[in-house]
């Protein structure tokens, strides 16, 4: 069992991985657990090196993790912040401590 794991140092670069749908597509569905490659090409829906690609943008950004098992790679969500920021994106009343005007009223 091999396993990878690269921590990113700069937020700009987590922000930057997060900025294309494809990449928030295949966090969402890591948010479930532990995924193989074939599970994230038929969830975004796209071939399998551009789905590779992005799966190297997110790891290189200290995002996910893979893990080589035979011929097989599977990914996890190694940045659990990242659900909890999209989830406070999608639907803002859900998170009431982040009140807006708490900080310069």
């Amino acid at each position: 069992m091999s396993i990878s794991v690269q921590v990113s140092t700069s937020p700009a670069e987590v922000f930057k991985a997060l900025g294309n749908e494809s990449r928030v597509t295949i966090v969402r569905h890591l948010l479930d657990g532990e995924k193989c490659v074939c599970d994230l090409v038929e969830a975004v829906g796209l071939g399998w090196s551009t789905v590779s690609r992005h799966l190297s943008v997110l790891r290189e950004a200290g995002i996910i993790a893979d893990d080589k098992r035979g011929q097989q790679v599977f990914y996890r969500l190694i940045l659990p912040c990242v659900g909890r920021f999209i989830a406070c994106l999608e639907n803002p009343a859900e998170f009431p401590d982040l009140n807006p005007g708490s900080c310069c009223g």
